[in-house]
């Protein structure tokens, strides 16, 4: 090999080692939390089911779709076309960083790392990382946009060891510390909803603490939530502490208020300031009992409602994905920090229905808000809607809520294809590496197989969580069966071999669901985790959906010869019902699917 291009191949080989990373050697945050995570993510590969069903449509029609000179377009020519656009390339490397660290594909690996060397020479002399005009700056969506730059950055540093990510975070968030504060200018002035919206880059701050060390960095986090209590902020913590109603926060726009809340959470697993946890735990008990709709999302026109509203046609624009989002995100972060299964409850009615519900399955496209009545909006453009940036960070999320260790125990949370690697301490306080393969057709039917793979024979436990929307659960294994419990958990502790068979059964019965105060007279129907729908183009002898009455039948059964061919998930049920007066089956399929060919949907429906 001739001397130049020797020296040409060894500077390509450094260049793609730096952006590559080394998985033994990718950076860990430098500053330890003082509360330890009680939930600790098992690593899942070879995902199956519905859920890498999803994984693999997100990132086939979604992800991998995506061109970086639409995304980038506003850093290249500002002013960019809209005020919020500069948020869409940070957004991207959260959900490729996510995805690649679960699949391992080279392409969306290369689509990133492309992504982040055009974003990089984006940046200012002085660390400015948005699209406005130097006049314009640090007005409507300009600090928010800064949030989303840091976060993609430090996740795609987290995935790949490529250190000028995190030189352009730190550069950026620089400059954010150094244009607010006291004695300079106000950050709750900076962006909309009375503070909320640039208040929320208090996560990110935590984050680039963690990762550098710098002390003012958490200065600023402080200072963030002091400005919250300001005449000028949302009074975030003292409305909170006085009301336990996040509709008296700020104007009650619901995906901001929840960044924020994302960000007080790692405020307190940094700091062990408890009175921020028990905030926390106060505002998520008043969203899942008064805010949320049966399929895992909240707000109406982007807002937290009054206790007990729940429209749900087009025109309520209700569930916008972005919250659909953060809820999630919220939910896993109380999850990590308690290790509390009704976290995980959460997730998996989330992800299961309102997620899923708001990417088309066959083309990829998102809808901005998701309706259970009517039509979804699906839109396939790239850089111009924050929820059609939003769904694909929340199913990239999904290999984090599978399973993993609580409590020094491995703990089933979804059942679903897979398998799990994850090392434990056995009780003899000597470690062990497990490997668990799980296979299953669920949703489909209620039985789930488990090989289990220790390193050694050793003594530890296994928890399987108990869905509270299952019946007759049970778990056996080596000749032992064991039942439900009250406390929503099965644990199981033995000395474990390879191989070990352990095999989980349970009944999905249809639930009926009321309509309340918003649709009274109405039901929904649930099987396992699933809310159904009624799609017209699968029930085209149907001309008025109202028309469909309920007449408490339970005789759901299997029907999915109803399907159409390129119909790639074979889930549908028929259900007796009248229409008209005449008895008649009407076909039933899981909301994440209805509605995929552009066809009316209905979840709620008259009895």
């Amino acid at each position: 090999m001739r001397p130049y291009f020797l020296i040409l191949f060894i500077s390509l080989l450094t260049t793609a080692k730096a952006i590559c990373g080394d998985q033994d050697t990718l950076p860990k945050p430098l500053i330890p939390n003082k509360i330890a995570d009680k939930y600790i993510p098992a690593q899942y590969q070879d995902i199956g089911g519905l859920l890498g069903y999803r994984l693999g449509v997100n990132l086939e029609k979604r992800l991998l779709k995506i061109d970086s000179a639409i995304l980038l377009s506003g850093f290249r020519h500002r002013p960019g076309s809209q005020t919020w656009i500069g948020e869409h390339v940070g957004k991207f490397l959260f959900s490729a960083s996510k995805t690649y660290s679960y699949m391992h594909d080279a392409r969306i690996k290369h689509l990133m790392d492309d992504m982040v060397q055009k974003y990089i020479v984006c940046q200012m002399p002085d660390g400015y990382l948005g699209t406005y005009l130097e006049k314009d700056r640090w007005t409507d969506w300009d600090v928010w946009a800064h949030k989303y730059a840091i976060i993609g950055l430090l996740n795609y540093y987290s995935v790949t060891g490529y250190r000028p990510a995190l030189t352009t975070a730190t550069k950026a968030a620089d400059l954010v510390c150094n244009t607010f504060g006291e004695g300079k200018r106000d950050l709750m002035l900076a962006g909309d909803h009375v503070g909320l919206a640039p208040g929320s880059i208090l996560e990110p701050m935590i984050d680039l603490y963690r990762y550098t060390g710098k002390q003012k960095y958490l200065d600023f986090a402080r200072y963030i939530l002091r400005a919250y209590e300001q005449p000028t902020g949302p009074k975030l913590i003292s409305q909170l502490e006085k009301y336990n109603d996040v509709t008296k926060v700020g104007d009650a726009k619901a995906y901001e208020m929840v960044s924020c809340f994302l960000g007080i959470l790692k405020y307190y697993k940094l700091t062990g300031e408890n009175k921020y946890l028990t905030l926390m735990q106060n505002a998520w008990k008043d969203i899942s009992q008064n805010r949320l709709y049966i399929t895992g999302t909240a707000s109406d026109h982007e807002v937290f409602k009054q206790t007990g509203v729940f429209k749900a046609e087009n025109e309520d624009n209700m569930g916008e994905g972005c919250v659909t989002v953060t809820w999630i995100q919220f939910n896993l972060q109380l999850l990590q920090i308690t290790g509390d299964v009704k976290y995980a409850a959460e997730l998996e009615r989330s992800v299961y229905n309102h997620l899923f519900a708001a990417e088309n399955p066959q083309t990829g496209c998102v809808s901005y808000y998701t309706a259970l009545q009517g039509g979804k909006p699906y839109r396939c453009d790239q850089g111009f809607s924050c929820c059609l940036s939003s769904i694909p960070r929340g199913i990239s999320l999904i290999p984090e809520m599978m399973g993993g260790n609580i409590s020094n125990a491995f703990t089933i949370l979804f059942y679903e294809n897979g398998i799990a690697n994850i090392s434990l301490k056995a009780n003899d306080g000597t470690n062990v590496d497990l490997k668990i393969t799980e296979r299953t057709k669920f949703p489909l039917n209620g039985e789930v197989n488990f090989r289990i793979v220790p390193s050694a024979e050793k003594e530890f436990s296994m928890n399987f969580r108990v869905p509270e929307w299952s019946t007759n659960f049970v778990v056996k294994v080596g000749g032992d069966s064991y039942t439900n419990t009250t406390s929503g958990i099965i644990g199981i502790s033995r000395k474990w071999k390879k191989d070990d068979l352990v095999i989980v059964t349970f009944d999905t019965p249809l639930q009926i669901l009321s309509g309340g105060i918003s649709y009274p007279n109405q039901v929904a129907f649930k099987k396992g985790p699933q809310i159904l729908a009624i799609d017209q183009g699968l029930n085209n002898k149907i001309s008025n959906l109202n028309e469909v009455i309920y007449t408490h039948s339970t005789e759901l059964a299997v029907n999915n010869d109803t399907l159409p061919a390129d119909w790639d998930w074979k889930q549908a049920y028929q259900l007796p019902v009248k229409i008209n007066n005449v008895p008649q089956n009407v076909i039933l399929v899981p909301f994440s699917e209805a509605g995929q060919k552009g066809n009316n949907i209905e979840v709620w429906v008259h009895q």
